[in-house]
């Protein structure tokens, strides 16, 4: 349904136009049925998406009575209202109303469709698992494993807990606790020990359901020991399953006497059986996800049934378009965010939703690739930093393989710059759009998004989602005027209640963690911590990056806090402070900057003691791509490290411009990271560390 503006390779500037939907078929997507819909049974006509957004915001009642009915949600009760109030924290959706998620995952109950197609990095004999599971197979796979959680005494309002990699196994253990109205929350089977307690304690499961090791760089990683540790330090959990693909058993469990083990095998054993679904309030927690750390302990997340299921709902289908009969692939780590709304790809009848286990690059960077081709992906999703490392490497995809299916390509995780878009175009497929969009962890999804019938311009994000009230405001708290231009970068903030919205955080009571995180900022206001420009009323935007200190290497997210409980651990390290630094035509550089206590050099040895640390006790991920010493680090005058305002100097911003001296306590130790910007060259150190694992 569409045409390449220019498939010519060249060079490639911001706003280049690259696609456009061809106007033979224009509106015959998932957005042009939804706004014949309108028009019909609402009798809304719109004359472009700007004013189709600006009625989604300003109507947010109506417009999310709409979704709700377009897509027939199914609610056991019906609500009294749609919202009942528009204050932020606090806005109460679809009041009175009780529904389940998994209930609408799993009402397309054919066995000729295929709900999950897996598959999972080839062993050391070449050998691959392949897995396709249909949309019966799965609703009978939820029901066996809802009735083994049931029978270790889970119930509503209970946590269960994964520690999980991408895998069929965490897709049905999470629909299964959800259908029982219990609490969903994963971790990737990569994460350390004390990564996944520092999470997990704080939600307290009841039940923990561990993989005992992955496959992942060409190399098999046992998982056992580090269950053992995570099940050890989880206070209250009761129950242990193994999801086993080493071999049978995870030996002894020290300190947690108290927990009974058992296997997948077991806890889904039993006659064939249909899923159940506990109705449950429109806000009731359907998962934990986590913060990345960046001021203390990861914070958990709670998001309500009701709020994803429409979000998802309208993401999916009306900005990705997912039709019945797509393949709909992100590749993603099961702890990252996309996960969970790659799963919702189920809530549209007729979608598959197809998993990838293991690394992107291995045997080389065609892997993915040749995953998309083989099986007729029609959606790939992946990150930008993987897209710039392909580029990095000069591969061409398109020379290699076919890509008849894929219709769109989705990229997040961090800004595209123009040269990823054009990499894509020259290098992929010319008639290929690229859905670049930004959105977060906070709320499971994208304020910034794809849309099917609109233009795509290099190094820019088409639209503002639906529903979400995005702008860009000052320091004052101004919104800043659409346009292209010099002081028109502003941060990223809604002004109306959105669904997806947290409905809390666990164990925060009084709601202060929630309110401190995302509305102190500006008053009644969600501020979210990314820095954005429009061109033009919610459409032609560009993002520039954090306004936060959160690190997200190939989708594992990690904060600088707990990054520096692992590094200042070591008696040689003094302070550090850790930038996550993104150029045009490579990968992200995380740069890891000293301070060294006296009489330790910065050689081989500490390099390589740092290294094993973040890889044991964080994620390999995370190792720096460079250490560098430094006499001091900069702070605040409250003794706060200078991280956001780090990064945008090492980045090319003006330093009088980010940070006034008066403001710091040690003002001659911004001069170094000042000098180091202005170098012509790379940054470059001698003895490397190892490549991660």
């Amino acid at each position: 349904m569409s045409a390449s503006a220019n498939a010519t390779p060249g060079p490639i500037r911001q706003g280049d136009l690259l696609w456009e939907p061809d106007a033979a078929t224009a509106g015959a997507h998932g957005m042009g049925r939804y706004q014949a819909w309108l028009a019909a049974t609402r009798n809304l006509r719109f004359a472009d998406y700007p004013a189709l957004w600006k009625w989604s915001v300003a109507e947010p009642e109506a417009f999310w009575g709409s979704i709700a009915a377009y897509f027939q949600v199914s609610f056991s009760v019906p609500p009294r209202a749609v919202l009942a109030g528009r204050g932020m924290p606090g806005a109460e959706w679809f009041p009175g109303a009780a529904l389940n998620y998994a209930e609408s995952a799993l009402r397309d109950r054919s066995e000729g469709e295929v709900a999950i197609l897996f598959e999972s990095e080839p062993d050391a004999a070449g050998r691959q698992g392949h897995e396709e599971i249909s949309r019966a197979e799965l609703a009978h796979r939820v029901a066996a494993a809802a009735r083994g959680l049931r029978r270790l005494g889970v119930g509503r309002g209970d946590r269960v807990a994964g520690y999980l990699s991408n895998l069929p196994e965490t897709v049905v253990a999470f629909l299964a606790t959800a259908s029982l109205g219990a609490i969903w929350s994963n971790c990737s089977a990569e994460l350390s020990a004390r990564g996944t307690i520092d999470r997990l304690a704080q939600i307290a499961p009841k039940v923990l359901i561990a993989l005992d090791g992955y496959r992942y760089g060409g190399k098999t990683h046992d998982r056992r020991a580090v269950v053992a540790e995570i099940a050890a330090g989880l206070p209250g959990l009761s129950h242990l399953v193994r999801v086993e693909r080493l071999g049978p058993g995870f030996g002894a469990l020290p300190g947690a006497a108290a927990t009974a083990s058992l296997s997948w095998a077991e806890l889904t054993a039993g006659e064939e059986a249909e899923p159940g679904f506990e109705p449950v309030p429109f806000d009731h927690p359907l998962w934990i996800v986590y913060s990345s750390g960046t001021t203390g302990l990861p914070k958990p997340i709670v998001h309500g049934h009701g709020g994803i299921l429409l979000e998802h709902l309208k993401a999916l289908g009306l900005h990705l378009d997912l039709r019945p009969g797509d393949r709909f692939f992100w590749y993603t780590a099961s702890g990252w965010m996309m996960w969970n709304f790659l799963v919702s790809g189920l809530l549209l009848p007729g979608v598959t939703v197809v998993l990838y286990d293991g690394s992107p690059k291995v045997p080389d960077f065609g892997v993915l690739w040749e995953f998309v081709e083989r099986n007729r992906i029609t959606y790939f999703g992946t990150s930008a930093p993987f897209l710039l490392a392909c580029m990095k490497e000069g591969i061409a995809p398109g020379e290699r393989f076919a890509f008849d299916s894929l219709r769109a390509l989705g990229s997040t995780g961090a800004p595209l710059p123009p040269e990823g878009f054009g990499w894509v175009r020259d290098r992929v497929k010319a008639s290929l759009p690229v859905g670049s969009v930004s959105g977060g962890t906070d709320v499971c999804t994208a304020f910034l998004i794809s849309h099917p019938g609109l233009p795509v311009r290099a190094g820019e994000i088409q639209c503002a989602a639906l529903g979400a009230a995005v702008a860009a405001w000052d320091d004052d708290g101004k919104e800043l005027p659409s346009g292209f231009g010099p002081g028109r970068i502003g941060e990223l903030v809604l002004t109306v209640p959105f669904p997806p919205m947290p409905v809390a955080f666990w164990n925060d009571a009084d709601g202060s963690r929630l309110r401190g995180s995302y509305f102190d900022r500006f008053p009644g206001v969600w501020h979210h911590g990314d820095w954005i420009e429009f061109g033009a009323v919610a459409e032609r935007i560009v993002v520039h990056g954090r306004s936060d200190a959160t690190l997200n290497r190939g989708g594992v997210r990690m904060g600088s806090a707990e990054f520096y409980r692992i590094v200042e651990d070591l008696p040689e390290i003094a302070d550090a402070v850790v930038i996550d630094l993104c150029a045009p035509g490579r990968e992200d550089r995380l740069l890891l900057f000293v301070v060294l206590r006296a009489g330790h050099p910065l050689d081989d040895a500490l390099r390589s003691r740092i290294a094993d640390r973040l890889k044991a006790e964080g994620s390999p991920r995370h190792l720096p791509d460079e250490i560098i010493a430094v006499p001091d680090l900069p702070r605040t005058l409250n003794g706060k490290k200078l991280e956001v305002p780090l990064k945008r100097i090492l980045g090319g911003a003006d330093p009088d411009r980010i940070v006034s001296r008066a403001s710091l306590a040690n003002p001659q130790a911004l001069d170094f990271f000042i000098n180091l910007a202005r170098r012509k060259k790379p940054i470059s150190i001698p003895n490397p560390l190892p490549a991660a694992s």
